[in-house]
């Protein structure tokens, strides 16, 4: 194999997209690791200037590969290795999601905590309007002189 070519679930992993290469391997198998569009195995073989999409729910990130390494490096040498080219819509995606946090819960993950409540109530600000004893109707309409 080039130099300037790499397996994609040895360089997901080198460039620390996932934690194991056999997560990296299983993502590519579930169709979570695309490229134009076109999911790819984890075979399949990436050069410098791909851009490689990795959907991690709730959002898709996208990295440019700058160099296809597939030994694994420090985390400080990462922006030499790739470049985020995430969409800023993902972003917003991700910051909405974790704001409603618990609206789509994960199956088996309990109630919503008390943290979880406040934040929901601190997003949609239900802050009760009273009326009370409002009157609607205008008696006093001699008041206004214009």
């Amino acid at each position: 194999m080039d130099n300037n070519e790499a397996r994609i679930d040895k360089w997901l992993w080198a460039a620390r997209i996932f934690k194991t290469r056999t997560i990296a391997a299983a993502a590519c198998k579930k169709g979570q690791v695309s490229m134009k569009g076109a999911q790819l195995k984890a075979s399949r073989t990436i050069k410098v200037g791909d851009v490689v999409d990795v959907r991690k729910p709730p959002i898709t990130y996208s990295f440019r590969v700058l160099q296809a390494i597939e030994k694994r490096v420090g985390a400080k040498l990462l922006p030499e290795i790739l470049e985020n080219v995430t969409a800023p819509e993902q972003y917003e995606l991700l910051e909405m999601s974790k704001i409603s946090g618990f609206i789509d819960r994960a199956k088996g993950t309990g109630r919503p905590t008390k943290k979880d409540r406040r934040s929901l109530e601190e997003f949609t600000d239900t802050t009760p309007v009273f009326f009370g004893d409002f009157d609607f109707e205008d008696d006093d309409e001699e008041e206004i002189d214009d």
